[in-house]
């Protein structure tokens, strides 16, 4: 769920005579999920170990069940934070790319982990955004259960939508567990994925830019 603070409608003017961008919103990215209830996860996880034939009245497992029930909890809780944009004043125009940011979620099929590394880049419009945003939207979106495919598309997507710049690119590599440490055993596999919107789709020398700088050329 995103909540904002109301402005006024920007207007777009040729280079010439561009204006200041109008300051930039309060917004407050807050992930909308249900109500999460620990004691029922606990006894849940523990009936589940118990239909696969581990007990858990061993000192060593009485608490394994209550450790699930927060674990997933937590990978299921992203973070709030404030989207933090600045006025583009330099009228900068060139690829901010955010390499190698930490990707952690967990396979919907499975419920398994998958883990990796996300490069995000966009190219400014009228602002640009305080840099440690980047990681906090794609953490905004990885702790849930996904597919590897959609979070990339929503991480683009959500940038494009609230930044309003002029390309943004999103490229993923992990690895997943539901493959390396089960079925297949594709030990050492990673599955990349993308995204490309805006002048970073469309203009070859921006879009090539973009998956050198991220090694996905």
């Amino acid at each position: 769920m995103t909540e904002f603070a109301p402005r006024a409608a920007a207007r777009i003017r040729p280079h010439d005579q561009e204006e200041p961008a109008p300051a930039g919103p309060a917004l407050r990215v807050v992930h909308e999920s249900g109500d999460i209830d620990l004691a029922a996860a606990e006894a849940a996880a523990g009936q589940f170990l118990n239909a696969l034939g581990i007990s858990t009245s061993s000192e060593s497992l009485r608490g394994t069940p209550g450790r699930m029930a927060r674990a997933y909890a937590e990978l299921f809780s992203p973070r709030p934070f404030d989207l933090t944009t600045f006025p583009n004043d330099e009228g900068y125009d060139e690829l901010v790319l955010a390499r190698r940011i930490p990707v952690r979620s967990v396979c919907e099929h499975h419920l398994l982990p998958f883990v990796g590394t996300a490069h995000v880049g966009y190219l400014p419009g009228g602002r640009i955004l305080g840099l440690s945003k980047l990681a906090r939207v794609v953490e905004h979106f990885a702790c849930r259960p996904q597919v590897q495919e959609r979070l990339t598309k929503q991480v683009a997507d959500w940038l494009q939508t609230h930044l309003e710049p002029k390309g943004v690119g999103v490229v993923i590599e992990a690895e997943h567990s539901c493959m390396t440490l089960r079925g297949v055993q594709a030990t050492g596999s990673s599955t990349m994925t993308s995204t490309l919107l805006g002048l970073l789709r469309s203009d070859a020398r921006s879009r090539a830019e973009f998956l050198a700088l991220t090694g996905a050329a």
